[in-house]
């Protein structure tokens, strides 16, 4: 077995390109989500490393240091991040030739040929599922005989190995807390609606919906919902308790974590008696029994998906969820005490100046605690990308550019009367006419006179949003400049 690193490199100044944010970006706010991506593999593999360089400030001087000692690098990638990633491998092997190099994650996963194609430095590529494929190249196996792994041969020519199936018994998969805990600190992990130190982790894999713009289900994870037992689950909550004191709440990052009903509520009864608080992804469908149960044993928020306020928006996107059915679900979950981060995405087909004010009006009205507003992004291998391609909407050239300068996400595609700066500016707009209104003011004040340590970091954030706002419109006018 050769020494292994699995790496997060060096990006824009904030970047968070972990593998749980459903986009790869610089944020409003400062937020980090966990490599657990890259976790998995490595606690597979004896005598590796972790090395997420954006949340830790590691710059590339650093990460050279740190790759030279070891034979294998393994580099989590993305579409907006490609380019960097290059940069970074190609800097690994000059300064020691005899380094493999590999990349997985989305963007590998479905242009196996273009990423290797993207630089010499890279020797591999992992496809679909990658856990066992990284063991079997740190085991230093013939990469000829790896399922699952596209390659150079030793003339340069690119091959591409037989499919890996998709790991059905997940609870055979080490667990990923002794990882965090060797090469992770959990206090340089934020996210925004979460409180803090929190920590992210998988449940299960795969999302039984069919939204046609979300990455994981169309690139890596599969449309069926692969899952750990609730008792295997529930013994790594106990664990992670006594590894991680510090830490406030846990987050659970399946796609869908209510998607298996049943389930979640028999994890949810199972690690009650911990005295956990921790939170999850949710469809806006649940009733209000299910999710006062949920509640009852330490659910705190929901993160949930709303994305347009109009229903043949939803209908386009495959949401499979009514507006009608976002409001009965949002009341519930206010009757029941739990507390929403509703995100919403500008920019779907086929999105118009009305639907926009729609989605905003609807926003309004549901009035959850906190809100993501994000710019559509047709990643490669997902529907949206193929509708964006067949139909003229990409503005761009290069369909694959989702990034403005400075690491902020960048409007992509365009409509008919709907240009791809009015879509960009109408990010802006949407925020200030949500949060510049009495009742959420009111709400985050409250949450800052009832705890020091929150009222310091509000401040903070409340400075970085602003600054992000701010840098968006830089970047509007060098857009606008550059038409």
């Amino acid at each position: 077995m050769s020494r292994t690193l699995y790496l997060s490199p060096p990006s824009f100044d904030g970047f968070d390109g972990g593998a749980g944010a459903r986009y790869q970006t610089v944020r409003e706010v400062t937020s980090y989500w966990y490599p657990t991506w890259l976790a998995q593999p490595a606690a597979l593999t004896p005598g590796s490393k972790l090395l997420d360089c954006p949340p830790h400030s590691i710059g590339r001087d650093e990460c050279l240091r740190v790759a030279k000692d070891f034979h294998h690098v393994i580099i989590h990638t993305s579409t907006p991040s490609l380019k960097n990633d290059c940069r970074v491998a190609e800097a690994i092997k000059q300064q020691k030739p005899e380094t493999k190099i590999g990349f997985v994650g989305p963007h590998a996963a479905v242009l196996p040929t273009e990423t290797l194609k993207a630089s010499a430095a890279i020797d591999w590529v992992g496809r679909k599922e990658f856990d066992y494929t990284c063991k079997e190249v740190a085991e230093d196996r013939d990469l000829a005989t790896i399922a699952g792994l596209s390659y150079k041969d030793k003339d340069g020519k690119i091959k591409h190995n037989p499919e890996r199936g998709l790991i059905e018994n997940l609870d055979a998969l080490p667990w990923m807390a002794d990882i965090y805990r060797r090469d992770v600190d959990v206090q340089k992990y934020y996210n925004g609606y979460l409180n803090h130190p929190y920590m992210s982790l998988y449940t299960g894999r795969g999302c039984p919906a069919q939204c046609t713009f979300c990455l994981w289900p169309q690139t890596i994870g599969g449309h069926k919902y692969r899952v750990r037992s609730a008792q295997n689950v529930a013994d790594e909550m106990a664990y992670l308790k006594k590894l991680f004191p510090e830490v406030k709440e846990y987050f659970f990052d399946d796609d869908t974590f209510t998607a298996n009903l049943p389930r979640a509520r028999e994890i949810a009864k199972k690690i009650a008696p911990l005295g956990l608080t921790w939170s999850c992804n949710s469809r806006a469908n649940l009733d209000y029994d299910n999710i006062k149960l949920l509640k009852d044993n330490g659910l705190r928020l929901f993160l949930v998906g709303y994305e347009s306020g109009n229903d043949e928006i939803l209908k386009n996107i495959k949401k499979g969820v009514t507006t009608d059915e976002m409001r009965r679900f949002t009341k519930a979950c206010n009757q029941a005490g739990v507390i929403i981060h509703g995100t919403f995405i500008l920019g779907l087909p086929v999105e118009t100046q009305e639907t926009i004010q729609q989605t905003l009006d609807f926003a309004k009205e549901l009035d959850v605690f906190s809100i993501q507003v994000s710019l559509a992004a047709p990643y490669p291998g997902t529907e949206l990308y193929e509708q964006a391609r067949l139909n003229g909407w990409f503005a761009k050239k290069e369909k694959t550019d989702l990034l403005g300068g400075e690491g902020y996400q960048s409007s992509t595609i365009e409509y008919p009367g709907l240009s791809k700066e009015k879509i960009f500016e109408e990010v802006d707009r949407f925020y200030r006419a949500y949060y510049f209104r009495p009742k959420p003011i009111l709400r985050i004040v409250k949450t800052m006179l009832e705890d020091k340590d929150v009222f310091v970091r509000r401040c903070r954030e409340g400075f970085e949003f602003f600054k992000g706002l701010r840098q968006r419109k830089v970047e509007l006018a060098a857009a606008q400049t550059a038409a």
